[in-house]
């Protein structure tokens, strides 16, 4: 009898618990009843953008919308091609805040992006169609609203390659693409090589691999593409430098030689020989320190004589020290002025009335640097 009874106070309990669920069970209301309207950019607004500029924006900006029970909504501003009806976005972002604040600031980076997927080009100017999704749940309820947006492209590509490589006949390399030379990265979108060509055909590409984009340069400007460029004549050392952000070749100067600048001589006492992959190294240079009246004078750096003038290679310092015990970082090679007594290395001062081997490495996977050996 005493089972009984607790077994029909288990059945009790399990009922009413049961009862008291399904009196919490309630359906979830997903309706929007409007999605707000568009305030900014105003309609047919024109944007020059200015891609390269890292702080280039436009805030896109409409009023919230308005759920039939309350709750959280989330948008997306949506991008299309100018008359497009969205079912299909060209490209899609989320508003700030995770998605729950009405409005959104959009680079000028993405936004040629945005202008180059609605088929505008570079150095054009084109129209494109926005608006806003809401969404609660599973609901999503784009806006009956839309606007048209005006935007100049400049120069440049939309996506610009984070790596920049050169293969080809002409290049050290050869036509091996997985052998390909990497440009040192400046910046975004900005790259540099020192090397040699030889006669042949090279091109630009953005991976060391068959499937990867293809650049060319036609006059000063870059182009994707598979054409190729020629060399002619016999093997050169050259500076290139590139600007993907404005589809520029910024410089493609032969470098004519590399000289140990001595500052109190004002003058080169010695020259580097190219070897490969953007190192010079030089034979025996004698050095003698300058006799003042304070005492000797210790003070170096290097010239790079080429087509486009010298560039000198020095120290990030103004004034140095003594090289002796100093980390690899003193070494360091950087663009200077022509200054005659800033921005100097000094030798060690062992190397006075010595000969010293002078290395120059200006290759792009690791820190431009040098090095003096005393023979």
């Amino acid at each position: 009898m005493k089972n009984l009874k607790t077994l029909f106070a288990m059945v009790l309990v399990i009922c009413t618990a049961a009862s008291s669920c399904k009196k919490d069970e309630h359906s979830l209301n997903e309706n929007i009843s409007t999605t707000g309207a568009l305030s900014l950019p105003a309609n047919m607004a024109s944007i020059k953008l200015t891609p390269s500029n890292a702080a280039a924006s436009q805030q896109f900006k409409w009023t919230a919308a308005i759920p039939e029970d309350g709750g959280l909504i989330l948008y997306e501003v949506a991008f299309d091609k100018e008359g497009g009806n969205f079912s299909n976005p060209v490209f899609k972002v989320i508003s700030d805040g995770g998605g729950i604040q009405a409005q959104v600031t959009i680079s000028h980076k993405d936004l040629t992006k945005i202008a180059a997927l609605c088929g505008i080009n570079s150095s054009s100017t084109g129209k494109v169609s926005w608006t806003v999704i809401a969404s609660k749940a599973s609901n999503k309820k784009t806006s009956q609203e839309t606007r048209t947006l005006q935007l100049e492209r400049p120069a440049g590509f939309a996506e610009v390659p984070t790596d920049l490589y050169l293969t080809g006949s002409a290049t050290e390399s050869g036509e091996d693409i997985s052998k390909a030379l990497r440009f040192k990265k400046l910046e975004d979108g900005v790259y540099e090589l020192y090397t040699s060509l030889k006669a042949g055909t090279y091109q630009l590409t953005d991976k060391p691999v068959a499937a990867a984009r293809k650049f060319y340069a036609e006059g000063n400007l870059l182009k994707e593409g598979a054409s190729t460029i020629t060399v002619t004549g016999n093997t050169k050392i050259y500076y290139l430098k590139y600007d993907f952000n404005v589809a520029s070749v910024v410089e493609v100067s032969e470098i004519q030689s590399l000289g140990l600048y001595m500052s109190a001589y004002a003058s080169e006492i010695g020259q580097l020989n190219y070897t490969a992959n953007g190192t010079w190294q030089s034979g025996a240079i004698p050095v003698v320190f300058y006799p003042f009246s304070w005492g000797r004078d210790e003070r170096y750096k290097f010239a790079l004589h080429t087509a486009a003038g010298i560039k000198y290679m020095g120290s990030s310092n103004v004034n140095n020290v003594s090289p002796v015990g100093q980390a690899a970082s003193y070494f360091y090679l950087n663009a200077v002025s022509n200054d005659q007594w800033n921005n100097t290395y000094k030798f060690d001062p062992a190397a006075d009335n010595k000969s010293v081997k002078a290395t120059v490495s200006l290759g792009a996977t690791g820190p431009y640097t040098h090095s003096i050996i005393i023979q």
